[in-house]
């Protein structure tokens, strides 16, 4: 076994083992390390596979950025995951038969599943070879040239989707203080501080 070999089993074994442990782990914070260690451990396969371009990707997105954010909120939010856990217990036996259905319906359809003689042609036919162009210039051309509507549109949707998070988590709290600029601009300064006679021995 190859020095490749050696680091694809590797790899995997830590992805799916990150994989496991993140759903697993009764710690949110263990959690989103374990996820960060199944994201260092797919970026490693995707270098094994040649695309080093999606592997910064993943290194630089989902653990330089959303992994760290996953972090930050689940530390600062005071959330009782006990009482969480609680009321998710009940639905347990719901989310297994789900499960083993999803696992069945995989089963079914690599238990059939051949690949076309041409399969491997068609893909060729999508990308520039090698020696003409390296795949990271390859996959910006499809992004940008041929795919570039879909990938606008998957931004749109993507800009849909954060916009309704953010209108349906929106909560306009009535028991704090919020700052007024327009009022604090428009004060009269005669009105905006009084004076006190106070009176020797005499208290506010």
């Amino acid at each position: 076994m190859g020095v490749a070999d050696f680091a694809f089993y590797l790899f995997a074994i830590v992805t799916v083992a990150s994989g496991f442990m993140v759903v697993v782990s009764k710690n949110p914070v263990h959690s989103v390390l374990w996820l960060i260690a199944a994201f260092l451990s797919s970026a490693g396969l995707f270098v094994l596979l040649g695309a080093e371009f999606v592997a910064m990707l993943l290194v630089i997105v989902y653990v330089g950025a959303v992994a760290v954010l996953f972090l930050f909120v689940v530390m600062m939010l005071d959330v009782d995951f006990a009482e969480l856990r609680g009321e998710l217990a009940k639905f347990v036996p719901l989310a297994g038969l789900i499960g083993v259905i999803l696992l069945v319906e995989l089963a079914l359809v690599f238990g059939v599943w051949t690949a076309s003689e041409s399969a491997m042609d068609l893909r060729d036919a999508v990308a520039p070879a090698v020696s003409e162009a390296h795949n990271t210039r390859a996959l910006g051309q499809l992004i940008y040239t041929k795919y570039i509507y879909l990938f606008q549109a998957a931004g749109l949707i993507l800009l849909v989707a954060m916009i309704g998070a953010i209108v349906l988590t929106l909560r306009h709290r009535v028991d704090i203080k919020r700052q007024d600029v327009v009022a604090q601009m428009m004060r009269d300064p005669a009105k905006a501080m009084e004076l006190k006679d106070v009176k020797p021995g005499q208290g506010l």
